[in-house]
Formats: C-alpha cells, structure tokens, sequence
C-alpha cells in the first residue's frame, strides 16, 4: 500500500514514463544525439483536451440518485449558508438556518461509492460536490471560545477519501474543484471558452468570486497553447537536427507570448471584477483547509485522517503553471548549482510548496508532469548547445519572471494589505469578530507564507536564465 496525494492508494498497474526510462538506461547503451519518442507522451493520454486543456470536454453532469442528496444539500447551501466568523447582525440570523443544515448532513445515509467506480466524469463532479459540502460545512460553524478540532461527519469524510482515492488526488476543495470542474459555459449552445464560462457553484454568492474563477479559467483555456508547444517538442524524432532547433527556437518565442498573455489576464484582475476587499473577507474565507486555520480538520470515519492533504485550493496547483516550470527546468528546490546563488530569505521559504502542491491534482495530471520532467533531452539542455535556442529559451524565462513578479505585486494588493484592513461591520460587530479570532491571515490559501513563497519562486525562475548581460 502507498500514499498519492495523502491518501492511502493501492500500485498503479502502470509505469510512468520515467521508470520507463530509468529502466531503459540500465540496459541501452548511451547514444550521442538523444531522440525523443514520438510513441508517447500524447495529451489525450493524461485526460488532457486539445481544446479545453486540463477542463473536461463537457461540463460535468448533476449526480443522481442516491448521491442526489449531495446535489441538494449544496442547493441549499449556496447562498443561504454564512460564514461562521462573520459576526454581522445580517449573518447572526442565518445561523439557526446553518445549525439545522449540518444536522441535516450528519444525518445523511453513508453511501458506497462503489457505484462511481470508473466513471471519471461522475467521480469529478462527486469530488467537487463532497468538497464544496465539506467546506461549508467546516466554515458554517460559529467560533468556538477554545480552538477544537473541526470533525467533518463521516456522511462526508468516508466517500471524499474513497474517491479521491480513485481520482489520485488530495480528499479536500482544490484548484480542480472551483475551477476546472466547476466551469460550465454560460450560454450552454456554444462550445466553453475565454468568454463564454460560468461556474456550477461559489460559497459567498458574490461577483467578486465568480470573477476570481473567470480569471483563473481564462488563464488556464490560454494556457493550452502551451501544452501543444510542449507536445510538439517531445514529438520531435531528433531535437538536434537543424530543422528542429530552428522549430524549438519559434516555439519557444509562442511560448512567451502565452506567458505576457497570461500576466496581463491576472494583472488585469481587479478591472476583471475581483474586488480586494471582497474577496478577501467574504470569498476567500471559505476556500481555507486544516493547514490555514487554528483547528485542524478531523476525518470521522476515516483511520488515517492524521495523513491526509488537507491543505486547500491554490493557484499553485495550476497544472499548466507546473508544466511550463517542468519543460524549462525551474529549479524551486534549489537543487542545482545555478547563479546567482540562493539568498538567505530563499533558503528558508518552502522549497517543497511546488511539489506538495502537486497531490492536490488530478493523479493523470501528476502523471503527465512527472512524465514531462523525464523527457529524454531536457530544452534547457538543448539550449545551453544552441545558440539559437539559447536566445529564445532566456526570453521565455524573463517573460516567466514578469508573470511572478506580477503575482507578488497581486499578493500585495489582495492579501497581504488587505490582512491590515478592518473586517465588515459596524464598531461592535468587529470588536466581537476579532475577539473570537485571529487578525487576517497572510498565508495563502494552500496554506504556506506568500511573500516569501512568491520571493522564492521569482528568484528561482530568474536563476534559470542560461545568458546574463
């Protein structure tokens, strides 16, 4: 028995591309031009659309019964339900409302999810609708004088791990479910894109949420275009060859229009709709998981809830963001000797954020980077060869440390100023707020420091550059 994304899993039954490799180079002799093998590494293969990326084809169809009761328990949770810590007047008289639904939820039948068994579709939308339930729940709850575990009713807990355990992902609300499986278009006659999306469900009913997630959606739909570069390159018989090194190089110069592209959609957020202050204090409450708060979330029903990746939704579990990290070589952990050499502050922030980030996606999705990461010739290597590549390869890592340092500047604006601000309410109502909490988190929602995260991560994208004038 082995763990994938926290949760006990049993072998996969295939080997990843890697240990392919790996056990390739054992007994073949090394050649001097590497090739890649076209024999691999199609999307289709990682449940990955030519069209949609990582988003389904379709939008994920409502559950029946008897996982109906879920559907409706989340019907009736959207906006009727508040946040526990909200102590306004207006939120105060919802609670009995809250009270009587938890009741409800830990009342509910356990089901067998026997029934969902190799269905992805319906397992996705199960995942999204168990995590969605999970975390009104968990944040529905009026605070407690004395920090105590939060204890999600088995009704919930039980099944969340047994499917995610058949999707390879984290039992608990990610990047996944607010975004890529919540989407939907919204005029159901056209085909979903960049200006035709809408959203199955949010937590605070707000516009400021819902336009968080059409940004998200936006960036990762032109994100795509990336993971046909990526394919591209990995499909070429010989990396070496002039025709491809001339190819690599344009590819490459796509690749950092994409990434401009996708620093102006998230730069552009507040203009988008996505107001600070909003999001900060009604919507982004309700994505924290047991890693953010001061209680720690217990599984009831589930032996090893101790284990499991209860951390949250993130940005940083963007498998497009990871992809473009993998197929340029970013080195986060600071495992290789590059220059200018790691400050103080960079060693000391979370060098293993981006991989921990990972078992919070879908497993064909961390099968497909840790395939990408095994590709035989490596595009930075291939660049430090060619000068022709070199060139076209730094720009795509400058236009990847703009996209960060972009981010810090957005982390600034949506978390860390707003952490300073007062909550809403009258006088009365934020004394009482801030006497049965903690002032605002500058953590983020996946639970590790952002300034420092987002320093690191900046510095390790610059360190990647081959040529500094």
């Amino acid at each position: 028995m082995s763990f994938i994304s926290g949760v006990p899993h049993r072998p996969f039954l295939f080997l990843s591309i890697g240990n392919i490799f790996q056990m390739l180079s054992e007994v073949v002799p090394a050649i001097e031009s590497p090739k890649t093998s076209p024999a691999y590494f199609k999307l289709e293969g990682y449940n990955i659309d030519y069209a949609t990326g990582f988003f389904p084809q379709e939008p994920l169809p409502r559950l029946m019964a008897p996982f109906a009761i879920w559907e409706d328990a989340l019907d009736d949770a959207e906006g009727k339900l508040c946040l526990g810590e909200d102590t306004r007047e207006s939120a105060k008289t919802r609670r009995p409302y809250g009270e009587a639904w938890r009741e409800r939820v830990r009342k509910f039948p356990l089901l067998d999810t026997a029934h969902l068994a190799g269905n992805i579709r319906l397992l996705q939308r199960a995942h999204m609708v168990l995590a969605f339930l999970i975390n009104f729940y968990a944040h529905s709850r009026p605070p407690s004088e004395t920090p105590a575990p939060v204890h999600i009713p088995q009704s919930l807990a039980v099944p969340m791990v047994d499917i995610s355990r058949e999707l390879g992902i984290a039992p608990i609300l990610t990047f996944a479910d607010t975004v890529l499986w919540n989407a939907k278009p919204a005029d159901p006659q056209l085909p979903m894109s960049a200006n035709n999306i809408d959203f199955w469900f949010t937590f605070s009913g707000t516009s400021t949420e819902r336009s968080y997630h059409t940004v998200s959606a936006k960036a990762e739909l032109r994100g795509v275009e990336i993971l046909r570069i990526i394919e591209d390159y990995a499909h070429l018989p010989d990396v070496t060859d002039l025709h491809a090194v001339s190819r690599t190089a344009r590819d490459l110069r796509r690749l950092v229009t994409v990434v401009q592209d996708l620093t102006d959609v998230t730069q552009n957020m507040k203009e988008g709709g996505v107001d600070p202050y909003t999001f900060y204090w009604e919507a982004r409450p309700w994505f924290r998981g047991s890693d953010c708060g001061a209680s720690k979330w217990i599984y009831d029903g589930v032996p090893e809830s101790d284990s499991l990746d209860l951390g949250g939704p993130s940005g940083g579990q963007s498998t497009v963001m990871h992809a473009i990290d993998v197929f340029l070589d970013v080195d986060h952990k600071l495992q290789q000797k590059r220059s200018p050499a790691p400050s103080e502050e960079n060693k000391k922030a979370d060098k293993g954020f981006m991989e921990r980030m990972r078992r919070y996606m879908p497993g064909s999705h961390q099968v497909y980077l840790k395939d990408l990461a095994a590709l035989p010739v490596p595009i930075r290597s291939l660049a430090k060869t060619s000068p022709v590549v070199r060139e076209s390869y730094d720009l795509a890592i400058l236009a990847l440390k703009r996209f960060r340092d972009m981010h810090m500047r957005m982390a600034c604006l949506y978390t860390i100023s707003m952490a300073h601000t007062t909550p809403p309410g009258t006088p009365e109502e934020v004394l009482e707020r801030n006497r049965t909490q903690s002032r605002g988190s500058t953590k983020g929602t996946g639970g590790s420091s952002v300034a420092s995260l987002l320093k690191a991560g900046r510095d390790a994208t610059d360190r990647s550059r081959l040529s500094r004038r």
